[in-house]
């Protein structure tokens, strides 16, 4: 049974009521209207099956976001930390000392518009803000709080960057300049794998007689040690190579074992992005006079070079290993040419027999149909 009765040791009133395991809860205010004003909605809530425990909102956000960074353990590894390091840098400083109930809407909208102003991308501030929208959603799961205040909050758009593609001689260049390296940058350039699945590409999942790389494994620097995980889609694919590579990749499976890795660093061990950059990519940039180029470009190469022999969308996201072909569509659409034209011009090999087999009427001078 709720009820109100006035303290008599500082006069504030106190709204009393018992939760739904009957036990008894107590919390004071000032005015007696705000009390009574709270045990009305805390009842309509129980009503509906919604109680909060308005102390279990107490607790704060930084201690509450390190629980949440703490089962992150379904995620990649190197998602997981990125998104550890999304608290730290920025949830934490911000917010740790406020109430999980604390925070309204309007505060996260107001924080959105800080680090846009602060001069961080859209697509940076989209990611801050969706951890701790997970952050939140976690605490109403928990019955902490009763809705998600990140939700429904205006966020930056993000522009994606037009993608940057080599030419034929451009690539030309810039293998030949490559030296030893020479082979992964064709790889790169023809396959459209990424550099983590090259890293991961072993000798039993090149398929030299099918010319198919078979592409299941990818790895990732994370705090300064590789980490072996699956693609970034946890979907496995097979990837076609042209005839002309083939003779190098078997030279380079050569007398190793079905489990040794393709490509290695110069000392044995696996390829790191960072060193293979410094020793092999950039260099060959500078040699080659292409400037501002980074190897995911690689992998917009392939993708353009693919739909310039004529490569559909299903194939292409087939090669890259979208999640489908809208996503294929969205970032290389201007490469698919619009052949409109060439299909009005096939429909129209059928309006002369619609014309002598007196099907289409030509309308009459003058006359207004629509009258």
């Amino acid at each position: 049974m709720a009820s109100i009765a006035k303290d008599p040791r500082n006069g504030r009133w106190l709204a009393r009521w018992r939760d739904p395991s009957h036990h008894q809860r107590k919390k004071a205010f000032r005015r007696k209207v705000d009390a009574e004003r709270f045990l009305a909605n805390l009842q309509a809530e129980m009503n509906r099956g919604h109680y909060l425990d308005p102390a279990a909102g107490k607790v704060l956000i930084g201690d509450y976001a390190k629980v949440w960074s703490a089962g992150l353990s379904h995620l990649k590894e190197s998602t997981a930390e990125r998104y550890r390091g999304i608290v730290r840098t920025h949830i934490e400083p911000r917010w740790g000392t406020y109430r999980l109930s604390s925070v309204a809407t309007s505060d996260v909208a107001a924080w959105v518009g800080e680090l846009s102003a602060g001069g961080l991308s859209a697509s940076t501030v989209r990611h801050i803000h969706r951890v701790f929208s997970l952050i939140m959603a976690m605490a109403v799961q928990d019955g902490r709080i009763a809705r998600n205040p990140a939700t429904g909050v205006r966020l930056p758009r993000a522009v994606r960057d037009e993608p940057r593609f080599l030419s034929v001689p451009e690539l030309t260049a810039l293998v030949h300049a490559s030296g030893t390296g020479g082979l992964a940058m064709c790889v790169l350039a023809f396959t459209g794998i990424r550099f983590g699945e090259l890293t991961a590409l072993r000798v039993a999942r090149v398929d030299l007689t099918r010319r198919r790389l078979h592409i299941a494994e990818s790895a990732s620097e994370v705090g300064g040690r590789l980490v072996w995980t699956t693609t970034k889609n946890h979907q496995s694919r097979s990837v076609p190579v042209p005839p002309g590579l083939i003779p190098d990749l078997a030279r380079a499976c050569e007398g190793k074992k079905p489990g040794d890795l393709v490509f290695t660093a110069p000392g044995g061990g696996p390829l790191r992005l960072g060193n293979w950059r410094t020793r092999v990519f950039d260099p060959a940039c500078m040699a080659a006079g292409i400037v501002g180029l980074t190897p995911h470009d690689l992998r917009h190469t392939a993708a353009s070079l693919a739909i310039a022999a004529g490569a559909n969308v299903k194939a292409v996201q087939r090669m890259l290993g979208h999640s489908s072909a809208a996503m294929t569509l969205d970032i290389y659409a201007g490469l698919f040419g619009d052949d409109l034209d060439t299909v009005a011009a096939l429909l129209d090999s059928h309006v002369p027999q619609m014309r002598h087999s007196g099907e289409i009427e030509a309308p009459q001078g003058g006359r207004n149909d629509a009258a």
